[in-house]
């Protein structure tokens, strides 16, 4: 079962998507907070495994509550951004802070639901096209992966994750077995100093290792 805690201003949006994700088997809302202010606490009394995080909240927004989840707690849950608009500095800035992925509020149901379980595994990346937008945009590149140095698989495999990829699909591009793979992945997350793909990607963008 995978715990879910809502956090948002608006308490409709929040009551929809407890409406959501409740309806699901495998999926459950442990609590909702209405500001960035009340995650960390929230997060420490409940233990959820996603945080459905809007970016634009009054006091503490989601980019900050993000951060403090990652600086207070030893295993911080992932983080879903919520937001109106998919091109918006606060998403990327809330993916560079630790987010996983970001979910659209005018998504329908099924993606809601298919989002939150992709983060809670952690083996996907939600909107690649839009999170080299993003890059592109906002994105100030920096010294190329300093003092990392992967793999020329390695590589490929990161490039592959930033173009969307599954490791299933990574594995039939390569011509390479599924286990492989995610040997592959998993040392690219260890040397990137990053907990899943997403991170992984939004590093590679920012390092100027890939180009938007």
């Amino acid at each position: 079962m995978t715990g879910v805690l809502i956090v948002d201003d608006d308490a409709l949006i929040r009551a929809g998507l407890r409406a959501i994700l409740d309806a699901e088997p495998d999926l459950t809302v442990l609590g909702e907070a209405a500001d960035g202010a009340d995650v960390v606490p929230a997060v420490r009394r409940l233990r959820p495994d996603v945080v459905l995080m809007d970016v634009r909240m009054p006091a503490v927004d989601g980019i900050q509550a993000t951060r403090l989840l990652r600086e207070r707690l030893d295993d911080p849950p992932r983080v879903l951004v919520v937001t109106t608009f998919e091109n918006d500095e606060y998403v990327y800035e809330a993916l560079r802070a630790g987010a996983s992925g970001f979910l659209l509020k005018r998504s329908r149901p099924v993606q809601i639901v298919d989002a939150v379980r992709v983060v809670a595994r952690g083996d996907s990346l939600l909107f690649p096209a839009a999170v080299r937008r993003l890059a592109a945009a906002y994105g100030r590149p920096e010294t190329a992966l300093p003092g990392v140095q992967l793999t020329e698989r390695e590589s490929e495999v990161l490039r592959l994750m930033a173009d969307g990829l599954s490791n299933a699909e990574i594995a039939a591009r390569l011509v390479l077995g599924l286990e492989t793979v995610k040997t592959h992945v998993g040392n690219v997350l260890t040397k990137l100093g990053v907990r899943d793909r997403t991170q992984a990607v939004v590093v590679a963008y920012r390092s100027g290792f890939i180009s938007p």
